[in-house]
């Protein structure tokens, strides 16, 4: 018996010769996200050959490009790097302390939460259809917050309220009045003395009125970088994890109401975890260039 095939005609097995090589190398080139399809089509190629010739010749994977939250300039890049390492050095001489910063942040939260994918998936028997989940509306309601907290814990929250606008002088009235009042009472002793708070470059908070009136009151700014939400624990660490724990609720009161529990119940550890997070994330930026870093966090 002899088990090799027969001569026959027809078309001839596709191999990984270097010129096969070669064309597919400029197909990928040509194009990034061309397909297997694609280059099948292309080339006349079998699929296994094409699946050989990328992974183990041009040794090349496919992979999701990274999502950001701004395309920096270098300029941009340069003074993200500048800023952080001011903030660096203080940190290190220990001019500055991480429980003496305070920040806060804006954020809109639906009366309906939805969750993410993967928190709606469920067990099911096999072949049982899946849950469905009904995507928001353009008009559904929602309500922007403002969250002020430290290491320490929560510090104030703030809901903005039916035809209110949050311009400089809500900011300063609602906002930084009643922190001001709230640090005075934590802090019995010392009050504002030595706090430095971290806030972004949304127009209120840079606003000249503002500016003077933390100045007054004797609260320092933090620079912070335009277009870093890297740099901002309430972007990269609270408002996903506040979000997680809301659910739905039947109106703005009942929802203030919830997001002031969370806020006020997340372990004190957790929130001195993440103003450390700050410190190492201020040094990936510094070794990225200023570039955006999440994808160099393990």
């Amino acid at each position: 018996m002899e088990l090799e095939d027969d001569p026959r005609s027809g078309r001839p097995i596709s191999k990984a010769t270097q010129e096969n090589i070669d064309l597919v190398r400029q197909l990928i080139d040509e194009d990034p996200h061309s397909t297997y399809e694609d280059i099948e089509g292309e080339t006349g190629l079998s699929h296994g050959t094409v699946f050989t010739i990328i992974h183990q010749h041009l040794q090349k994977q496919k992979i999701s490009s990274r999502w950001v939250p701004h395309e920096l300039t270098l300029e941009q890049k340069k003074l993200r790097v500048q800023i952080c390492r001011e903030n660096l050095k203080k940190f290190e001489q220990v001019t500055w302390r991480l429980c003496d910063i305070l920040t806060c942040d804006e954020t809109w939260i639906y009366l309906r939460q939805i969750g993410r994918k993967q928190s709606n998936a469920c067990w099911r028997d096999k072949g049982q259809e899946p849950g469905t989940v009904v995507t928001r509306e353009r008009n559904e309601l929602k309500v922007q917050f403002s969250i002020f907290f430290r290491s320490s814990g929560a510090v104030f929250v703030r809901s903005l309220g039916k035809g209110e606008t949050l311009d400089q002088f809500y900011y300063q009235d609602n906002c930084l009045k009643p922190v001001i009042k709230e640090l005075q009472r934590l802090r019995p002793e010392t009050g504002t003395r030595g706090i430095k708070l971290l806030h972004d470059n949304a127009r209120p908070h840079s606003a000249q009125e503002a500016k003077d009136y933390l100045k007054k009151e004797g609260i320092n700014l933090m620079p912070h970088p335009p277009y870093s939400p890297d740099l901002a624990p309430c972007d990269y660490w609270l408002n996903s994890y506040m979000k997680q724990q809301l659910h739905t609720y039947k109106d703005a009161n009942s929802l203030h109401n919830a997001v002031s529990k969370v806020v006020f119940n997340i372990p004190t550890e957790e929130y001195r975890k993440t103003f450390n997070k700050m410190i190492e994330r201020i040094r990936l930026c510094i070794k990225n260039n200023g570039d955006y870093f999440e994808h160099l966090i393990k």
